[in-house]
């Protein structure tokens, strides 16, 4: 979780959108705090379990805006090389190419630079994780009944900003040093959308053998 990313550098204090937060002493900040402290663990299989007697959806919730934080921070500190010239398309590897679409500002797919792409999604999700409506954050308040499906919705497409970073941007990773933080993050997130299957297989092709990999390492 983000206590895993705090660093001396000001590089890694850049975000690429405004930092999400949690209010305090609301109950959703109790269970993120509950996070970080299995987390703090080290067995994250463990970690990302449904605490006892909880609400699923507000461990979803709580989750999905820790790793909208937590990919903000990630590509923030990639932002420079991440260029309308350097990645002319949003992509994954030489296979896969993403078109963006969110049904209600831009209708039909369309193609465009990864930072753009980037900007649209991270835009998009902040909007979801501030609209009351869907990620409530007063006690008593319930969620949706379409919640599910939207946060599996911003989770598919969180997951393709992870991809794009592995693909084409690792070697920037590993020039500054943050390739222990992106495993990391990356790591949590997939044994996350694993354990509540929140994210299709097919959409997890880019990085299956290094999801493959992450996962053995914990058999």
């Amino acid at each position: 979780l983000s206590f895993l990313f705090h660093r001396t550098s000001s590089r890694s204090s850049k975000t690429f959108k405004p930092k999400k937060n949690i209010p305090e002493g609301s109950h959703q900040y109790e269970l993120l705090k509950h996070a970080e402290a299995t987390l703090g663990s080290g067995n994250l299989r463990q970690a990302v379990m449904l605490p006892e007697g909880e609400d699923l959806n507000e461990w979803i919730a709580v989750n999905t805006v820790d790793f909208f934080n937590q990919i903000n921070m990630l590509y923030g500190t990639i932002t420079e090389f991440c260029t309308e010239a350097s990645c002319p398309v949003m992509s994954a590897g030489p296979r896969y190419e993403y078109h963006w679409a969110d049904g209600t500002n831009i209708k039909k797919p369309i193609k465009c630079s990864a930072p753009k792409y980037i900007d649209y999604l991270m835009t998009w999700v902040q909007d979801q994780l501030d609209d009351e409506t869907l990620f409530p954050s007063k006690i008593g308040v319930p969620f949706p009944k379409n919640f599910m499906s939207v946060a599996k919705t911003i989770l598919k497409r969180l997951f393709r900003v992870y991809a794009h970073i592995y693909h084409q941007h690792f070697d920037s990773v590993m020039q500054l040093q943050e390739e222990a933080h992106l495993n990391t993050s990356f790591k949590h997130f997939i044994f996350f959308v694993q354990e509540f299957n929140l994210i299709d297989r097919r959409e997890l092709a880019p990085l299956q053998e290094l999801i493959e990999k992450l996962g053995s390492k914990d058999r």
